[in-house]
């Protein structure tokens, strides 16, 4: 189970956009989550249309010094935007021009399907936090996989014109209606159709809302799965001409240590490119909030601060485990740039957030990459 962290007051001290802070206060916290989710993606994807999005990049490129390299490739920051929040490749570039350093769109599932019943997104306030049950919502791998080709094209006339592009990852999942039995060929189809138009792909076992799926975390059930998915991955790849995707795998915070040390003996024998850790977690220790809140908030997988802990402790046991070559991407409970700079002095590779993005608004990655860069130059400093 997760370590408890308390909610670091910086979540409440920090330079919050003023401007989004009373949007958030008196707009958007007053909608469900997910209405209000929907507005803020159809305005990015409003001013993407008007034209906005070129001065906005100019306003967020990440510095040049970091620039980072993992996974065999150049990436433009070690910060990227988590899974769960474009689902579908919807908005890409409009997210992109906010200046993520990668973009992880999905889950996506073989089939579409439309998740769990409504409501299914909480926001916990005092704790800064979400809880979702959102179930893979998503259009399924056909479709995306349209959509990513069309944004594939954009995005190479955007590179050429000198603009920012982040990398771009798929997180695959698993068919709600599958079988455990059949998830093998549920997987594979989504990583055929899907693994040509990544840069990265994510096979994702840890979410704590399609029942079942966790299950798949067990060694003797993810051995064959991340096996077929990495066979279908590059058949796919290849046929298509493409680069090879790398291939990690997305685990849960709730694994016990032991289970987090086979998962990383696993990845280092088949060869894996590395694991992204952590998902969500069933946990509700540690939290602010009022018990009754959180009670009517529901089942579904917490996010935020409160989960820190726990994502550390992972992060450093797998890199401990892992060979050098094998990549950890680190997710959960960060907030601005401390946080991010810890992670990766801990061994990340590259950092994810998601949750503080509800609540610092489109900004906030903007402030997370400049805190960066001035961290790495007052270490250059010291170090001269």
């Amino acid at each position: 189970m997760p370590t408890a962290r308390p909610t670091s007051s910086r979540a409440d001290a920090r330079s919050a956009a003023p401007l989004y802070s009373r949007l958030f206060r008196t707009v958007l916290s007053r909608m469900d989550p997910e209405d209000a989710h929907r507005l803020v993606v159809a305005g990015l994807r409003l001013a993407d249309r008007l034209g906005a999005s070129a001065a906005l990049a100019r306003l967020t490129r990440p510095a040049p010094s970091l620039r980072t390299r993992a996974l065999g490739r150049e990436w433009p920051s070690p910060f990227g935007l988590a899974a769960g929040f474009d689902k579908g490749a919807a908005a890409v570039l409009p997210l992109a021009a906010l200046g993520f350093g990668h973009i992880e769109i999905g889950t996506v599932t073989a089939q579409a399907q439309p998740g769990n019943p409504r409501p299914r997104l909480a926001r916990l306030v005092a704790d800064r936090a979400l809880i979702n049950r959102m179930g893979f919502n998503n259009d399924g791998a056909v479709e995306v996989r349209s959509r990513l080709q069309a944004m594939r094209r954009r995005a190479e006339r955007l590179r050429a014109a000198g603009r920012h592009v982040p990398v771009i990852g798929v997180n695959i999942g698993k068919t709600k209606a599958t079988p455990l039995e059949e998830a093998v060929e549920d997987y594979r189809f989504s990583a055929r159709q899907l693994a040509p138009w990544a840069d990265y792909l994510v096979v994702n076992v840890s979410s704590p809302n399609t029942p079942g799926l966790r299950q798949l975390q067990d060694i003797e059930s993810l051995r064959p799965l991340l096996q077929a998915v990495r066979e279908a991955a590059d058949a796919a790849t290849e046929e298509a001409a493409g680069a090879r995707a790398p291939l990690l795998v997305k685990i849960a915070p709730d694994l016990a240590d032991a289970d987090v040390d086979a998962v990383a003996d696993l990845v280092a024998d088949l060869g894996l490119d590395g694991v992204i850790a952590t998902n969500t977690t069933i946990s509700r220790d540690g939290l602010h909030t009022s018990a009754a809140q959180v009670e009517d908030a529901g089942a579904g997988g917490l996010s935020g601060p409160v989960l820190a802990a726990r994502a550390e402790e992972v992060l450093v046991r797998l890199r401990r485990r892992l060979p050098a070559q094998a990549a950890v991407i680190s997710v959960g409970g960060v907030v601005d740039a401390a946080d991010v700079d810890r992670r990766l002095q801990l061994g990340a590779d590259l950092v994810q957030g998601y949750s503080a993005f509800i609540y610092e608004g489109p900004l906030w990655v903007r402030r997370i990459n400049r805190g960066l860069a001035a961290r790495r130059v007052s270490s250059g400093a010291r170090r001269a």
